[in-house]
């Protein structure tokens, strides 16, 4: 497993898997190693048997945490044969160790909003503060246009699935949501914005693209008066490990979060093959849990990745596994990055301050719905951007979702965020260029309303 790499950091790109417990199989005697393992376990159906815990105490596990919902769960064991004990019962879809499959931060954001029942308050907000002249990726997306019509509402919660999120920071103190924060690494939700805390950097990051405060200080975040919760799913060390990001999305969905941000791809291999039986039962279970989330209304925005890889049309991969020696390997379309291909996830690239794609940015048709600012340091450098890195997160963009005169839902807010040349109303996938304009999206919710 890896660290963050530096170019994984420049991008602002925008998956939570789930648990499920085991039917019965005839008790064995497993050889011990001495060192549990967390396991993720997939039933065919999506769905748990009344006998689940106890087959997997059978096979010599215990059950950490399980999500009825999609039927997978989470377990916990030291037996060296546990895995091939439980795939002998035929209920059983796929079984697997998590401990080689964190994920990666890759710098992105996603926003989510509850379905809260207060009523919309839109307060513009100046951009003033003392680094807002260097925030060349918001002027690009037009907010300053958009904050003379509102700063977003504090009604709306964006969930940040990432490495949490330092609550104290001034920027982001007062837009912290406590209620909805929750620490999901070890696979078990720990609610709270103390537990939600950053040991890592990179959540805080992220939370301040999407919400910083205009306050005086600091930068102003895409939507600035919306409340923020940081769903931690990456460790101090940012990884990602699969029953962390099953946790996050359930938690998402079950709290009607509407949209998230995913900034990580999962370790060790940046494709994850459906025809390897161990790498399948992972993406199931990410799969699954991400179409819960999404079946509750949640927007799911996720990074294309950092790799310049046509996600339409792969055909190898090199930088797998990335927790030993990578060794080159022959990838299909069986093989998919997630979360940014499972379906009906809002796919993400990045451009420099030029408007020209990143050097780094991964894109492929029906891959990529939509392009942001995330800089580009090699062939983009500007006076307005002489460092590269830009800061843009789609997550406050999505926060607008409840302006009046936006309709709530994921079609009606892909059809918004995706501005084409020529302002094709719908989703600008493929080969077309979407690119996130703020205001434009504020003047047309006016206009819905008859409002100048």
């Amino acid at each position: 497993m890896g660290r963050i790499h530096a170019p994984r950091r420049l991008a602002i790109l925008a998956s939570i898997a789930m648990v499920a417990l085991l039917l019965a199989v005839p008790g064995v005697r497993a050889a011990d190693t001495g060192v549990a393992q967390t396991y993720l376990v997939v039933f065919k159906a999506q769905a748990l048997p009344s006998n689940a815990a106890a087959s997997i105490k059978a096979a010599g596990g215990t059950v950490v945490n399980s999500y009825p919902q999609i039927g997978v769960v989470i377990a916990q064991s030291s037996s060296a044969t546990f895995r091939s004990t439980v795939m002998r019962n035929g209920s059983i879809q796929g079984a697997s160790a998590t401990a080689a499959f964190a994920t990666h931060v890759s710098d992105g954001v996603a926003s989510t909003q509850s379905e809260a029942s207060s009523p919309v308050v839109n307060t513009p907000v100046s951009d003033t503060d003392s680094l807002s002249g260097l925030q060349w990726d918001m002027q690009q997306i037009n907010t300053p246009g958009a904050h003379a019509i509102t700063g977003g509402s504090p009604s709306v919660v964006v969930g940040d699935i990432d490495t949490g999120l330092d609550y104290t920071h001034p920027d982001l103190a007062a837009n912290v949501d406590d209620a909805d924060s929750v620490n999901c690494v070890s696979g078990v939700p720990v609610p709270g914005k103390v537990a939600a805390m950053d040991d890592n950097g990179h959540g805080t990051h992220t939370a301040g693209t999407i919400a910083a405060a205009a306050n005086g200080i600091g930068i102003v975040g895409v939507a600035p008066n919306v409340k923020i919760a940081g769903i931690k799913a990456g460790n101090a060390d940012g990884f990602f490990f699969p029953e962390a990001v099953v946790c996050a999305f359930m938690w998402a969905g079950m709290h009607h979060i509407a949209v998230t941000n995913n900034s990580y791809f999962a370790d060790p291999y940046l494709f994850n093959c459906k025809n390897d039986p161990v790498q399948r039962a992972i993406w199931i279970a990410e799969q699954r849990a991400i179409l819960f989330a999404e079946s509750k209304g949640t927007v799911v925005v996720a990074a294309a990745g950092n790799e310049a890889d046509d996600l339409a049309h792969p055909t190898q991969d090199v930088t797998s596994p990335d927790d030993s020696t990578p060794i080159t390997r022959t990838v299909h379309n069986s093989c998919a990055v997630v979360p940014v291909e499972v379906q009906g996830v809002v796919g993400v690239t990045a451009d420099g301050n030029l408007m020209q794609k990143s050097f780094y940015s991964s894109y492929g048709v029906g891959k990529a719905d939509v392009t942001a600012p995330g800089g580009d340091s090699i062939l983009q450098l500007t006076a307005a951007a002489p460092n590269g890195p830009g800061a843009l997160d789609l997550a406050g963009v999505a926060a607008y979702r409840d302006v009046p005169g936006i309709t709530k839902g994921r079609g009606r807010f892909r059809s918004d965020l995706l501005l084409p040349t020529g302002d094709v109303d719908g989703v600008a996938a493929c080969g077309r260029r979407g690119r996130v304009d703020r205001k434009r999206r504020h003047h047309r919710a006016r206009s819905r309303r008859g409002e100048p």
